[in-house]
């Protein structure tokens, strides 16, 4: 099943478009409060489509995650009930809800780096965060280096590898894809 090659196929499109680094900065900001698909699929063909930009768009999509994260965060604090609460129940994240607290009680704001680094949806942990009131200014500042430092590694191996990066992610792209899936549920399953 070729989910992913078909997303990207879709994303390549949407990165030739002349609004794409604004629909880059929409889709960022979105995937960082509650868009369910990851940025990367959006910035690695653009990365790829234009290289001498490509520190631009990963500096733009770091600026525009980290303003969805705040965004999130308030949404945590100031409306769980009316709207964070039933769209945890409604996208299925209630059980990542709860990990993500669990998370937080036992390393802090060092959650927010790791999960602005790695697939875990960042999403889930800037809303808990704010839910659970976690201090603003650590939050922010994990944020900027978690999310900066996944999509500048994105946009660096994009840039780095040029077509032939492009060549190989293509041919391995669903194996990737539902290889960090199944990762995902693993450490989920661990973790729990």
């Amino acid at each position: 099943m070729k989910v992913f090659t078909a997303l990207y196929d879709k994303a390549l499109v949407w990165a030739q478009h002349r609004r794409a680094p604004s629909i880059l900065a929409g889709v960022s900001f979105a995937e960082s409060v509650i868009f369910p698909i990851p940025v990367d699929v959006m910035l690695a063909p653009m990365a790829i489509a234009q290289p001498e930009k490509a520190f631009r768009f990963a500096l733009l999509t770091s600026i525009f995650s980290v303003l969805g994260g705040i965004a999130g965060y308030f949404l945590g604090m100031l409306a769980f009930e009316p709207i964070v609460q039933p769209a945890l129940e409604y996208f299925g994240y209630q059980e990542t809800f709860v990990l993500a607290q669990n998370w937080f009680a036992e390393w802090g704001f060092w959650v927010i780096f790791l999960a602005g680094f790695s697939p875990i949806p960042y999403k889930v942990f800037t809303v808990t965060a704010g839910v659970l009131a976690i201090a603003f200014l650590p939050f922010v500042i994990a944020s900027i280096i978690g999310r900066s430092m996944r999509f500048f590694l994105v946009a660096w191996l994009m840039r780095w590898g040029g077509p032939i990066m492009e060549k190989h992610l293509r041919q391995h792209l669903d194996t990737i894809g539902w290889a960090i899936v199944a990762l995902a549920v693993i450490v989920y399953l661990i973790v729990r």
